[in-house]
């Protein structure tokens, strides 16, 4: 291959060179160009010279410029594959790379190919196919019981077979997630939906519709409901947006400490005693983080809103910001009530995911109030922190990098939520 490289450069060299020596000496250029025209159409075929010897080494077919592949260059071909490659001949593993012996075992080297693979779909595949077709199948079960793998095969020369494995497990986990999570959107909707339409139902009877109590709280249920659904909406859109920005690192500074009073004054305000047991613990110094304010406020009332549900009546919520070594800052808001069991805990952050659906429906969640806080931290470049004792109360802490210490331009490192039990 490098030859053939340096091959080229010395004809463009010397045909450029021919050409322009043609015209100072005769100072023709119909000879000039003749002279071009011919350099250009040697390396042309020095060019189909290199296509015809790469087919020939994938093929393993002889080659019209050297005579055929080496064993040498085959072997190089076949490691220089990252996926799990094999090369069998009458049912046999003549050849593989690295990737396959790490999957398969570093025994399989000389190995009938169906001890190999244990699997009937793949053994099936080999042993009654035509060495000259190719084909493809997919399977689970090689490594793990959860991987699936597309097996690809090729034929060769010398009726050997390449055996490729492309590992599919990355594609068949976001297809289940997503199968999931219309699954969830649905039925969150559809709950909310079938019973408005129930009511409505109900109240254009005549007699239901005519009494004015029961009217009345039939239109209650259904603008809770309705709200609901609204909020199930606004937390999926939000969620959209969120996703779509996670590789766009945020770059405005923003204080937590008049973020957090912000924040906390729109619950203090609003009906009801819960929002008058927020406690804020302001930082010994000024935390800037670098963020979206936006993104950050709607973290922080996530987190509150949260808090005040699941806290025990009667008990404070604390909220608190301060500078951590490392250049990241702290926020973190902290309640008192039945906590969280330690089998939960790693699952939090899914969404739609409830440790007592009942209970959270009842409170107006969603299901994806800390999956919109996971997401707006890993934009962040930060990480989250969920720690939680049964009978003592829970406490979500997300780090976040100091203004002062990343670059504008930086980008955002996701960091994973982190769950502790005590």
């Amino acid at each position: 291959m490098a030859t053939v490289d340096r091959s080229i450069w010395i004809l463009f060299l010397s045909g450029t060179a021919g050409t322009l020596a043609v015209f100072l000496l005769s100072g023709d250029w119909h000879a000039a160009a003749v002279t071009a025209m011919l350099s250009l159409f040697a390396i042309a075929l020095l060019f189909d010279a290199l296509e015809r010897r790469a087919a020939s080494l994938l093929a393993g077919a002889p080659s019209p410029v050297e005579g055929g592949a080496s064993e040498d260059e085959l072997e190089t071909l076949l490691r220089a594959l990252p996926h799990p490659s094999l090369i069998v001949q009458n049912g046999r593993i003549e050849r593989c790379n690295e990737a396959a012996l790490a999957l398969l075992g570093r025994h399989i080297a000389g190995q009938d190919v169906r001890l190999a693979l244990r699997h009937p779909a793949a053994i099936d595949l080999l042993s009654a196919r035509r060495a000259d077709e190719p084909a493809r199948i997919e399977i689970v079960g090689l490594g793990t019981a959860e991987q699936s793998w597309e097996m690809v095969v090729q034929p060769l020369a010398g009726a050997r077979q390449l055996v490729l494995l492309f590992d599919q497990s990355g594609r068949q986990a976001t297809e289940r997630m997503r199968v999931d999570f219309v699954a969830n959107a649905s039925h969150e909707l559809r709950t909310p939906l079938a019973g408005i339409l129930g009511f409505v139902e109900t109240l254009r009877d005549p007699v239901a519709g005519a009494d004015g109590a029961t009217r009345e709280r039939f239109l209650a249920i259904m603008d809770g409901e309705a709200r609901r659904m609204q909020r199930l909406v606004d937390d999926l859109m939000s969620l959209s947006r969120i996703e779509a920005e996670k590789y766009r690192a945020p770059d405005q500074p923003v204080a937590l400490a008049p973020l957090i009073e912000e924040v906390i004054a729109v619950f203090r305000n609003s009906p009801g005693a819960r929002g008058r047991e927020i406690r804020v613990e302001a930082p010994d110094s000024p935390a800037t983080v670098r963020g979206d304010r936006a993104q950050l406020s709607q973290l922080l009332h996530n987190l509150v809103s949260n808090a005040l549900k699941y806290g025990a009546a009667g008990t404070p919520v604390t909220v608190s910001a301060r500078a951590l070594p490392g250049g990241m800052a702290e926020l973190s808001v902290a309640d008192q009530g039945d906590g969280i069991a330690p089998q939960h805990l790693p699952r939090l952050t899914e969404r739609f995911y409830r440790v007592d659906s009942s209970r959270s429906r009842a409170m107006g969640g969603t299901g994806l109030g800390l999956a919109i806080v996971k997401h707006i931290v890993q934009r962040h470049g930060g990480v989250l922190n969920i720690d939680s004792m049964v009978g003592v109360g829970t406490s979500v802490r997300a780090e976040l990098p100091l203004f002062e210490t990343q670059g504008a331009s930086a980008s955002p490192i996701p960091g994973e939520a982190v769950t502790k039990a005590q």
